[in-house]
């Protein structure tokens, strides 16, 4: 049987990652965003769903793992469904970390644990459609409520995406600022959430919990460089990391540039995990 070969990182620390997986899988955790790294990018976030390779990958490579892991900013229980984790016996050991850590889903339990809505949220997402309507927000402009820990304004579905992001961005950022929250820019999305929640903050605190003897990472946007840097973090304290892009032509550079991978979206993060899949397995 021929057996998927491993793309290899560009970075020594990347090798070093990827080694320390391979050397010693059961220590190893593997820690996944969704849109976009698991699920393609679709102009309705309500539409996204797990690429259809992703479950069986992850269900032949979890079992070998100390733990698989989804970081979202999504509501942990929209993840759960749109990547259609439950009931997989072989994703007994899956945790999904929505709101940035705010949520947690086991699957060997299937319970869910939140840390209930955030004032500053509730009160901006009662503002939010006439605060749009004031600022001109251009036709297309949609917000997404991520149930009561982050609210979200797209603008992909805009004639001009571009310009429309760019014009809610400082006036979004004052809003957010009123009542306490944060903006967190991604790909034709501003994130109104908490301050001190990021996907840095979650993924840390889940390898200290589970003692992660090295770490696989695999984001695509602006709200994973909280991740990217806690694992540069953590490889600096001598803990093993692979980082991994899933990359699209509109991927933002200043994540692309400090991948030690590079993969072709969510279908080449499948490929990975295959492929990771046949080496601990062979």
């Amino acid at each position: 049987m021929a057996y998927a070969e491993i793309p290899t990182p560009i970075t020594p620390e990347g090798k070093e990652g990827l080694a320390a997986l391979l050397a010693e899988p059961r220590r190893a955790v593997v820690a996944l965003d969704f849109d976009g790294t698991l699920a393609p990018i679709v102009p309705d976030p309500e539409q996204a769903r797990a690429h259809p390779g992703a479950v069986p990958a992850l269900a032949r490579l979890a079992p070998h793992l100390a733990a698989v892991a989804v970081v979202t900013g999504r509501p942990a229980g929209v993840a759960v469904r749109y990547g259609g984790f439950a009931g997989v016996a072989a994703l007994d050991h899956l945790v999904v970390l929505g709101h940035y850590g705010a949520e947690r889903w086991d699957a060997h339990t299937a319970e869910m644990h939140n840390a209930g809505a955030h004032p500053g949220v509730t009160a901006v997402r009662a503002e939010l459609p006439g605060f749009l309507d004031r600022n001109g927000a251009w036709q297309g402009t949609w917000v997404e409520d991520k149930g009561g820990r982050a609210v979200a304004v797209h603008t992909r579905r805009t004639e001009d995406p571009d310009a429309a992001f760019e014009a809610l961005r400082a006036p979004l950022s004052d809003l957010a600022a009123h009542h306490g929250l944060m903006v967190e820019p991604g790909r034709y999305v501003l994130e109104l959430r908490p301050p001190g929640v990021d996907k840095g903050v979650a993924l840390a605190a889940y390898l200290r919990e589970v003692g992660a003897g090295c770490v696989l990472y695999g984001g695509d946007d602006l709200g994973d460089l909280a991740a990217f840097a806690a694992v540069h973090e953590l490889r600096e304290q001598g803990l093993p990391g692979l980082l991994v892009a899933s990359a699209a032509p509109e991927s933002p550079e200043e994540l692309t540039s400090q991948a030690d991978l590079i993969v072709p979206g969510p279908a080449g993060v499948v490929a990975l995990l295959d492929a990771l899949a046949d080496a601990v397995t062979a």
